[in-house]
């Protein structure tokens, strides 16, 4: 009896034990790895029920239970023995690791007093090391010390026998070795910068500064005296003048500053006297008279005194660089007098000899001299070394025979110009030297072009009204008006020449006057000469009374009607202009980018043709517009012919109506003209196309509107002609064309959107209005439209009592507020009326494939 209790007891210890060894997923990983095991006992998931059946899976099996709890007691006992010795090993292993623990503290201690061992003796070494090598470092410091005093005597002494021959030295004028000397002395007397505290040095430099005070004055006297005969020629003694400036080179810059500013002055003193205010050559029509006289000068003193200075001083670029900013004040200033004389030729003349003796000079000299104050010269001229370059090509829009945008080329090849830009040295400080005097006087420069521009226009509308618009030719396709790229040819130069002359406000205005012209054209050569718009007046005969008599007659009552209509050579003219206003556009931006590249940073941000461009945009609106009116009074009379019949004693479904097969036919000679003529402005065809469809099918829908009482039949025969209608104009663009080509989506959507409301309204009359509500329900769910106006419409279109419409209408107000998805009528009836409305939809549909199939 006790085994079964053990047995038990057993079972709960082993249950409280799994609760307690519940590994994580990660450290049960960990042990399988380490461990691997197939035994069903070690899985995590261990079930005993489960591995219970598995051992006993029938009645049959239950006959070994002996035998297997047998084996179950043994594989236990053998798992307690291995229990057992594991317990045991692990406690020999504690014991055995606590005593490697103690050797290893005792081998530490030992460690540790031989280190201090080590330290201490490594302390008695250093120590013993400054004791020896003390004695060694006194000696080394005072050899450093003595070498220092010889070498403080020897300059000391250098520098006052120094100073006593230069005395002696400039006494006697003797230059060439007193500028040797004074470099010696100079250097000498920057060792002894530390010692001015002591008064013997103090004075030595003292000296050494009153020489070079007396050598300047000296020397400055020296040229004054050798070149004091009147006309400033040297009388003697040029070896000691070019001795001299060796000496001046070593003195203050500011001696050879004064040097150079009186013998400049000296050499410039017979061009100021021959060119004063009130001599006929200091006018701007003989400007060439003073560039020459300069070049006499130069050559002069190339021949003569070139020898005196050293080549370092570039002496001669200093006395052009001297003429050059007398020159330009003096031209302000005789500019400014006399104002009231100067035209745009004379003022043309000067700057442009100004610029070629700046072109000059820039290849003769290199500005080293102006490099101090180079940063305002080379920005003022940098545009202006570019719009040279440009100036070189005299026509730079005609290099190609189709050449029609004079900004094209530049376009094209804007990115190799910015790399070559990059690479480009920069521009002499030459450049606009002179020059820019003329920049106040400019205006006259654009009073000129102004008047120039204006004539210009002027010509173009003479021109046109002479010889009219380009002529039609069989390949030509939207030809564009060639006074637009006369006129931006004559941009593109007013633009090259202005940037050569100034890139900053003249510039500026100059672009003011491009936007004042662009106007101009805009008006009076495109706008102005657009066809006027009528209206289109029809008269019409008494209305068929009969469906077949219509077919049969075709439009013979609308023989009468009177059309003002374009003719072709006017629909030519609007899409003519229409390709003009495209091309001034995408020119006249283009033109901007230009302007912007060239003028000054500080303007860029007020140059803006926006509004200019919105001119064109609306050219380009009007002619669209125009295009699409003449289409639609072309199809007006074909539309009222529509409203004439009488729709409500229609009795069979015939082919399609007269006055879709007008409408159709006006659209297939129209389309091909305008599609043909607008070959080069593609998006504006697509753009006409979508406002023609946008136009025509709400009139069309109102037409329909005004076709009442209309029969069932008369329904059905109206909505074959929607189909026929809606199957033209989903081919708008492509009429006529040899190239098939596929619809723009937005048109398509357009169409179809439209056509189908048509469509929707046919079928709604078609359908009976009995039940009344089934009939309000299908009306909202096709249509979906919530203008009650609408609505009435359409009953008065099925020519229902006033009655009968105002219960329908009261309907209608009080469905509204539901969704046009939600059905509020008996299902039996509006079942009925969906079986009724597709029986006729497939019998129409029919006919329409059939009438399809036999064309």
């Amino acid at each position: 009896m006790a085994a079964p209790e053990d047995e038990e007891i057993d079972i709960i210890d082993d249950e409280h034990l799994n609760a307690l060894l519940s590994f994580s997923p990660d450290v049960q990983q960990a042990i399988e790895q380490v461990l691997p095991s197939t035994d069903p006992l070690d899985k995590p998931d261990f079930n005993a029920v489960e591995y219970i059946n598995n051992l006993f899976p029938t009645e049959q099996s239950l006959a070994n239970i002996d035998e297997v709890i047998t084996r179950m007691r043994l594989k236990i006992r053998r798992l307690d023995d291995n229990i057992r010795v594991v317990v045991r090993g692990q406690t020999n292993a504690g014991q055995d690791g606590r005593e490697a623990l103690g050797e290893a503290q005792k081998a530490i201690q030992e460690l540790f007093k031989r280190i201090k061992d080590i330290k201490e003796k490594a302390d008695k070494s250093e120590h013993m090391v400054k004791e020896i090598t003390r004695d060694i470092k006194q000696l080394d410091h005072a050899k450093k010390h003595l070498t220092s005093s010889i070498t403080t005597l020897n300059h000391l002494h250098m520098l006052v026998g120094g100073v006593e021959s230069l005395e002696a030295l400039t006494r006697r004028r003797q230059y060439s070795e007193v500028a040797n000397l004074l470099q010696g002395v100079v250097n000498v007397m920057e060792h002894f910068q530390k010692y001015m505290a002591i008064p013997q040095i103090r004075q030595l430099a003292d000296k050494v500064k009153k020489i070079q005070s007396e050598l300047g004055i000296q020397i400055q006297a020296d040229f004054e005296e050798a070149f004091s005969t009147q006309g400033g020629r040297l009388l003697s003694n040029p070896t000691l003048l070019m001795e001299a400036c060796f000496v001046v080179n070593v003195l203050d810059p500011k001696v050879k500053k004064e040097l150079l500013k009186w013998f400049i002055k000296l050499q410039l003193q017979e061009y100021m006297v021959l060119f004063q205010d009130k001599e006929d050559v200091a006018w701007l029509d003989k400007i060439d008279r003073r560039y020459a006289w300069l070049k006499r000068a130069l050559v002069e003193f190339e021949e003569k005194y070139s020898r005196l200075f050293p080549a370092e001083w570039e002496v001669s670029e200093r006395i052009c660089v001297e003429f050059c900013h007398v020159t330009r004040n003096e031209l302000s200033r005789i500019m400014q007098s006399r104002s009231s004389e100067m035209d745009v030729k004379l003022l043309l003349f000067a700057i442009q000899r100004t610029t070629n003796f700046e072109s000059l000079i820039t290849k003769r000299f290199s500005g080293i001299t102006l490099l101090p104050a180079s940063g305002e010269s080379s920005s003022s001229s940098a545009p202006k070394a570019s719009g040279k370059k440009e100036a070189d090509a005299t026509n730079p829009f005609m290099e190609s025979p189709d050449a029609t945008n004079p900004f094209a080329d530049d376009l094209v090849k804007e990115r190799e110009i910015e790399i070559k830009n990059s690479l480009k040295p920069k521009p002499s400080p030459f450049q606009g030297i002179i020059s820019q005097c003329f920049e106040p006087h400019l205006y006259i420069y654009i009073q000129s072009q102004d008047r120039n521009l204006a004539e210009l226009i002027q010509q173009f509308v003479d021109d046109f009204r002479s010889h009219g618009p380009p002529r039609m030719e069989a390949e030509d396709s939207g030809a564009i008006l060639p006074s637009c790229a006369d006129l931006f040819v004559a941009y593109k130069k007013c633009m090259v020449q202005c940037s050569q002359l100034s890139t900053g406000t003249p510039l500026l205005s100059l672009s003011s006057t491009f936007q004042k012209y662009l106007r101009e054209y805009a008006n009076k050569l495109l706008t102005n000469n657009l066809p006027k718009s009528q209206n289109t007046t029809v008269t019409t005969g008494t209305g068929l009374t009969n469906f077949s008599a219509l077919i049969k007659e075709g439009l013979k009552d609308t023989s009468s009607i009177e059309t003002p209509k374009f003719t072709a050579e006017e629909q030519y003219l609007v899409c003519s202009i229409l390709c003009t206003a495209e091309y001034c556009l995408d020119t006249s931006q283009q033109l901007e980018d230009k302007l912007k590249e060239k003028v000054d940073a500080s303007l860029k941000d007020k140059i803006n043709l926006a509004g200019e461009l919105d001119v064109f945009h609306s050219v380009i609106a009007s002619c669209i517009q125009l295009l699409v009116q003449d289409l639609e009074t072309a199809c007006e009379p074909a539309l009222t012919a529509m409203n004439k019949v009488n729709w409500s004693i229609v009795e069979q479904v015939g082919d399609q109506s007269s006055y879709v097969t007008a409408i159709t036919t006006h659209i297939k000679q129209t389309l091909p003209i305008v599609r043909d003529n607008l070959a080069s402005a593609r998006k504006y065809f697509t753009q006409f196309c979508i406002k023609f469809a946008n136009s025509f099918i709400p009139r069309f829908i109102n037409h329909l509107y005004k076709c009442k009482p209309i029969s069932t039949v008369g329904a059905e025969q109206l909505l074959l002609d929607t189909h026929s209608l809606k199957t033209v104009l989903l081919d708008l663009p492509s009429i006529g064309s040899q190239v098939a080509r596929k619809a723009p989506a937005s048109y398509t959507k357009i169409v179809v959107k439209g056509m189908t409301k048509a469509e929707m309204i046919l079928k709604v009359v078609m359908s009976p209005h009995d039940p009344t509500e089934a009939f309000v329900d299908n009306y909202i769910k096709l249509i979906a439209d919530t203008d009650a106006s609408n609505f009435q419409k359409v009953l008065d279109m099925k020519g229902l009592k006033r009655s009968d419409q105002n219960i329908m209408l009261d309907l209608f107000r009080t469905h509204m507020p539901a969704p046009p998805q939600g059905e509020s009528g008996p299902p039996n009836a509006t079942t009925v009326f969906q079986e009724q409305e597709s029986s006729r939809i497939r019998r129409l549909e029919k006919l329409i494939k059939k009438k399809e199939w036999i064309k």
